[in-house]
């Protein structure tokens, strides 16, 4: 009897335990599993088996190169000479866990053991792979990997037979590098197993197109990327049914394929007779690495072409590409493009004088609108102010600070080559930047939803002038 008054007082206690230990919005639960596990990854980072010389890397490199992987942005130090073999591996861990989501695997984990799923957990879920809806849940967790497994598979098949058969590696370092690069482009990360990056593989094809193809399918987010292959299996069964798509998939598709045209024609146009960039090559090299650029600016990193001697309008357009980012539910990072594109389409219905948005279809609820210009906004004050306090630390010019501020900010990777430069407090603001880009969005976007409340009265209107 006594136990199983303890057992009930225990039960009755759990629940009231969970609301003081957890924070009541899965944004914030988020923001802090991903701070935890950049600790983790910090600790790591700073053994001295870590390090090619055996020797313990300082906090700030440590904690810069963790917060670089697990956000998918900008690296401090070499990774092929800095880092040991034990090194990397970390290095590629948090790679891996940081684009899946910790609570996107948290979330797996406990469906795979309970076979169900709690609300709290789902609400958690649903914040990081921002499902479309909550029912959906459970089809993403267990999508999400299996996904992810197999398009990493797929591109580290094709590098590995590349370095295998085409640059004399060895069958291990061959599959070592296949895979890391596999996994860093699908996560949109960046890191490379090169001191230049991605440069030495300028002409070649067969390395740089597999990357190019990890990086956009881990860009256009998960959701876009269920609907297609339930498409494709849908298309199978039923060929002559005609399919339907959501608009988010729409807005996804179109203004993703819209910015990376853009930016391949831009970009290559710009640098087309650079001599530190696309001079030197070929026509057909000229494209692949204009291609190339445009489609890693999207927040994957990698690039072919050194950015240090870019000309300063690719640099603005590469900046614009890389705050806008890839798809919402990716492993990439920015504002994301559904958020641009919605901003693009209540520019359009005010410029018109229409009472309501029209997107596809569909109208779009004045909370959604809310949300995107919030989300915005904030993104770039975040980045004014980061730029605002680089600035004022390093004696950089103004117009690579803002590159490199963006470029964290957006978890995308791509230096003009002044970051190891840059003094402790320029590097930790990028630290502030790079964990904002990756959790902020997810965390704000959640919050606003979450916090949605009804008005049960109403003030009398006024209309302020604008303009």
């Amino acid at each position: 009897m006594l136990c199983r008054k303890l057992s009930n007082v225990a039960t009755s206690a759990r629940p009231a335990l969970h609301r003081r230990l957890l924070p009541h919005n899965p944004g914030k639960l988020v923001a802090l599993a991903f701070a935890a596990w950049i600790a983790l990854g910090t600790a790591a980072l700073m053994l001295p088996i870590s390090t090619a010389e055996d020797r313990s890397t300082g906090l700030v490199t440590a904690l810069f190169t963790a917060t670089g992987a697990s956000c998918g942005a900008l690296a401090v130090v070499d990774t092929q000479t800095h880092w040991s073999t034990f090194g990397q591996v970390v290095i590629m861990i948090l790679v891996q866990i940081g684009g899946l989501g910790i609570m996107t695997l948290a979330s797996l984990l406990t469906l795979l053991v309970a076979r169900k799923i709690g609300l709290r957990m789902q609400l958690v879920a649903a914040s990081e792979a921002q499902a479309l809806q909550l029912g959906d849940t459970k089809l993403v967790l267990k999508g999400v990997i299996g996904i992810s497994l197999v398009v990493e598979a797929v591109v580290a098949f094709l590098l590995f037979a590349r370095f295998l058969l085409s640059y004399s590696y060895s069958p291990g370092k061959a599959l070592f590098y296949s895979v890391f690069h596999a996994i860093t482009s699908y996560n949109n990360a960046g890191y490379a197993l090169y001191s230049d990056n991605l440069m030495s593989f300028q002409h070649d094809a067969w390395v740089l197109v597999p990357v190019m193809v990890g990086c956009v399918l881990g860009g256009l987010g998960f959701p876009v990327i269920f609907e297609l292959t339930r498409a494709l299996r849908r298309a199978r069964v039923r060929p002559r049914v005609r399919r339907t798509w959501t608009v988010h998939t729409k807005i996804t598709l179109w203004t993703y394929g819209l910015l990376v045209v853009v930016g391949f024609l831009t970009i290559t146009a710009l640098e087309w007779g650079n001599p530190g960039t696309l001079g030197p090559m070929g026509a057909g090299a000229k494209m692949l690495n204009g291609m190339f650029a445009s489609i890693t600016a999207r927040t994957a990193g990698f690039n072919s072409i050194d950015y240090g001697h870019a000309d300063s309008t690719s640099l603005l357009i590469t900046d614009c590409l890389m705050i806008i980012g890839g798809g919402s539910a990716s492993s990439a990072g920015g504002i994301k493009v559904t958020t641009f594109a919605l901003l693009g389409f209540v520019m359009l219905a005010e410029i018109r004088g229409e009472p309501s948005v029209h997107v596809m279809g569909r109208r779009l609820p004045l909370d959604v609108q809310r949300q995107a210009l919030t989300v915005t906004l904030l993104s770039v004050g975040a980045v004014v102010v980061g730029t605002v306090i680089l600035d004022l630390v390093s004696p950089a010019g103004f117009e690579k600070l803002l590159f490199e501020a963006i470029s964290a900010f957006g978890t995308v990777g791509l230096s003009t080559g002044i970051t190891p430069d840059l003094p402790a407090a320029g590097q930790l603001v990028l630290v502030g930047l790079m964990f904002l880009g990756r959790v902020g969005p997810i965390a704000l976007a959640s919050a606003l939803a979450l916090r949605r409340k009804e008005r049960r009265f109403e003030y009398p209107e006024e209309r302020p002038i604008v303009g």
